[in-house]
This record gives C-alpha cells, structure tokens and sequence, in this order.
C-alpha cells in the first residue's frame, strides 16, 4: 500500500472570516487551528500545509468559561534568573486581546516547523475591520 500525497496547489486556498464575539476561547481556537491544518479537507495529510487562511475579527469579546478572566495567568521567560513574568487574561484582554486567541491557537497546532508556517495564515484583529475584505472571505460561523 502506498502512502497518497496529494497536489497541494497554492491558488485554492481559501480566505475565512470569524467573527469572534461571544465564543468560547477554546471551541475557536479548536476550530481554526482544524483549518489552518487543511484537516476539514479530504486531502489532508499530516505533512504537508493544506489548510485555508484564517481571519478573527472581534477578539476582545470571546467568551471565557468558569473563573479564567482572573484565575488563569500566562508566564514569560526572559531566560535570567527570576525573569519570570505572570499575567492574568483580564490583563492580557485589555492590552492585546488578539493575544489570547493566538496563544490558544499555537498551542493546538504541532510545535515544528510546519506549525511557524501554519501561524503565519492567521489573522487576529481587535474590532470588527480588517485588511483582507479583497481576498473576499468566507464567513465561518461556530457555535456559541
């Protein structure tokens, strides 16, 4: 049995559009990171990047279950001795909402050289306009 490679051809990727507002982080983030991976695709293969391009509008209102606005903290590392940095979501929310949906993503998504790839295909913005309205995207609804 021999293992099928499809023709990835890089005029029919696709443009998709997701609005944001009011889904939860982590249904969304499950989602996209299946789209930009082409897994929604029957030509999938783990290997090679078949997905779409992912465009997020609204990402200062997705919706956080259970106690996480206050109680779930990102670390940084600076790579010194006690260059440690916390910061809660509420904080991460008021000063880079896209953040939250990028870090959400990258982490659903295989951490090699193909998943660097697969990031540079999503588009995370704050309010409601973006730049790509000439690639006419397709709108992706997911259920709240």
């Amino acid at each position: 049995m021999k293992t099928f490679l499809p023709k990835v051809n890089l005029d029919e990727r696709k443009w998709h559009i997701i609005d944001a507002d009011g889904v939860v982080l982590g249904r969304l983030a499950a989602h996209v990171a299946d789209v930009l991976r082409g897994k929604n695709k029957p030509v999938f293969t783990p290997h090679l990047d078949a997905g779409d391009f992912v465009v997020v509008v609204n990402a200062e209102k997705v919706r956080l279950t259970g106690k996480k606005e206050t109680d779930k903290k990102y670390m940084t590392y600076s790579g010194w001795k006690g260059g440690e940095k916390y910061t809660t979501v509420g904080d991460l929310r008021a000063r880079h909402p896209e953040m939250l949906i990028h870090r959400a993503v990258r982490g659903m998504i295989p951490k090699n050289r193909l998943g660097k790839v697969l990031l540079t295909k999503l588009k995370v913005y704050k309010g409601k306009d973006h730049k790509h309205a000439a690639q006419m995207p397709a709108v992706l609804t997911i259920p709240k």
